[in-house]
C-alpha cells in the first residue's frame, strides 16, 4: 500500500522522493518535514558538507492547501554544492578535460569496489555518487512524512546515541525511563552527540577529537524507540510480514549500518529462558474492556526485553530498536588499495568526508523505523482517506482495549 522511490546523486542536482499510497486529507506543512532534515545535520564529527548544505525541502506534487491529495507526493531537496561539481555531474557529455579526474582507486570498506565490479565501471564515480550517506536525504524525508501521519494516532518516535568508539552509555534503559519521548528527543538533539548522560557524552567528543586528529573515523550504537503503538502490526504467518524482520531490513539498510536487534537482544541470548521472557500477569486494576470474543485483554507485563515484538507482530510495548555503525570508510590517513587502471598498490582515494556520523545515523534509522512502522500500520487501519481512518480506529478503540506493559526492558529476575 504504501511505498517509495528515491533518486539524486551525492553532487548532482538534489534528491528526490516519490511517495505513494498516502491516504487523502494528511496535513502536511513543510516545516514539519525540514525539522527532521536540519536533525540530520548534527552531531560532532561531521565535515565540511555540512556547512555548505542547508537542507530545505520542495513539495513538488500530491500536496494542495496543506493537504495530501491520495496522488503520489514528490519531494525534492536541492544539493547546494552541485554548482561545484557542474560538469564533473553533467548528464550531457563534456569536452576532455572537463568531466573531473576519473576515480579508479576503492576505498576499504566502501561499495566502490564492489560497485564498479557489479557495474563493469571503470569510473568509481559513478558507484560513489549513488552509494554516498547523501542518499540518506530521502530516508529522512520518508521517515519525516510517515511521522506526521504516526503522530495523529498517538504514534511517537524518539532516538539516541548509546555509544561512539569505545564510549558507552552504561544503562540505556535507566537513562530513558520515566522521559515522554518528546522530552527525550530534544534532550538527545541539544546534545553535541546526541547522547542523554553527560559522562557518556563527553567521552564519546574525546574519541572523536582524537581520531579527527590521527585522520581516522568511528562508529557507534544507537537506539530508536515508538511509543504508542497498538497490538498486531506485522504477522507470524510469513516471512516477509514479521514486524521484526522488516524493521531490521530497513534498519540494515542505512548505509554503514552492520547490525540489528530488537530490545536487548545480543544480551538476551547469553541468558536461560527464565531471564528473557516477560511474564504476562493479570492488570493491577480489573480489566474494563474485552474483546469481540469476550476476552479480557486488559494485562500487564513484568519487563519489555522482548523490545515490543513477539512472533513478528507489536504487542502494545514500547518498540526498542538498536543499530550498531560502523566506521566510515573515507579516511584522511588512507588505506592501502590497489588502482584498477594499473594494478599497482597506492593508497585509497579520499573524498570529503565526516569523522564521526553516529548522531546523524540516530536520526536516518529513526526515520527509516517510522517509513515501515507507518507502512504496516496503514496495512491495518489504511483507507483512502483521513476521516475514514480516524473513523475505523475510533470504532475499534470502542470494542477492544489494547494490552499495554512497562517501557523498559525489564531486568533479569
Amino acid at each position: 500500500m504504501l511505498r517509495f522511490l528515491s533518486s539524486g546523486e551525492s553532487h548532482g542536482r538534489g534528491m528526490t522522493l516519490i511517495i505513494e499510497g498516502l491516504p487523502a486529507g494528511m496535513v502536511l506543512k513543510a516545516d514539519a518535514i525540514d525539522r527532521q532534515l536540519a536533525r540530520r545535520q548534527l552531531g560532532h564529527g561531521r565535515g565540511g558538507r555540512m556547512k555548505i548544505e542547508r537542507d530545505r525541502v520542495r513539495i513538488l506534487s500530491g500536496l494542495r492547501h496543506g493537504l495530501t491529495l491520495g496522488s503520489p507526493l514528490t519531494l525534492h531537496v536541492p544539493n547546494l554544492d552541485h554548482e561545484n561539481w557542474s560538469a564533473a555531474m553533467s548528464p550531457a557529455p563534456v569536452k576532455p578535460g572537463e568531466g573531473g579526474v576519473r576515480v579508479s582507486v576503492p576505498r576499504p570498506g566502501h561499495a566502490d569496489l564492489a560497485g564498479a565490479l557489479k557495474y563493469g565501471f571503470d569510473d568509481i564515480r559513478n558507484v560513489l555518487e549513488r552509494a554516498s550517506a547523501r542518499e540518506t536525504v530521502n530516508r529522512v524525508l520518508a521517515g519525516a512524512v510517515a511521522r506526521e501521519l504516526l503522530a495523529q494516532f498517538g504514534i511517537e518516535l524518539a532516538s539516541h546515541v548509546l555509544g561512539i568508539g569505545s564510549a558507552r552509555v552504561k544503562d540505556p534503559r535507566a537513562l530513558r525511563e520515566g522521559l515522554e519521548l518528546r522530552r527525550l528527543q530534544e534532550l538527545a538533539d541539544d546534545d553535541p552527540v546526541r547522547c542523554l548522560d553527560p559522562d557518556a557524552s563527553a567521552a564519546m567528543r574525546a574519541q572523536v577529537d582524537a581520531a579527527r586528529e590521527g585522520g581516522d573515523t568511528l562508529g557507534g550504537l544507537v537506539e530508536v524507540l515508538a511509543r504508542g503503538l497498538s497490538a498486531g502490526l506485522g504477522s507470524h504467518v510469513h516471512w516477509d510480514r514479521r514486524l521484526d524482520a522488516r524493521l531490521a531490513a530497513a534498519l540494515m539498510s542505512v548505509p554503514a549500518v552492520k547490525g540489528v536487534e530488537i530490545g536487548p537482544a545480543f544480551e538476551n541470548c547469553a541468558l536461560p529462558g527464565s531471564k528473557v521472557m516477560d511474564e504476562i500477569l493479570p492488570a493491577d486494576q480489573p480489566p474494563g474492556r474485552r474483546d469481540t470474543r469476550g476476552l479480557a485483554v486488559t494485562l500487564r507485563r513484568t519487563g519489555n526485553r522482548a523490545g515490543g515484538i513477539e512472533g513478528g507482530i507489536s504487542n502494545g510495548q514500547e518498540l526498542v530498536l538498536r543499530a550498531a555503525m560502523k566506521p566510515l570508510p573515507t579516511l584522511m590517513k588512507p588505506l592501502r588499495s590497489v588502482d584498477l587502471e594499473s594494478g599497482e598498490p597506492v593508497s585509497a582515494h579520499r573524498e570529503r568526508s565526516d569523522t564521526c556520523a553516529v548522531p546523524a545515523c540516530a536520526v536516518i534509522c529513526e526515520a527509516a523505523a517510522a517509513w515501515e512502522l507507518c507502512a504496516a500500520w496503514l496495512e491495518v487501519w489504511g483507507a483512502d482517506h483521513m476521516e475514514e481512518i480516524h473513523r475505523r480506529v475510533s470504532g475499534a478503540a470502542g470494542v477492544a482495549e489494547t494490552a499495554r506493559g512497562p517501557s523498559g526492558e525489564g531486568k533479569p529476575s
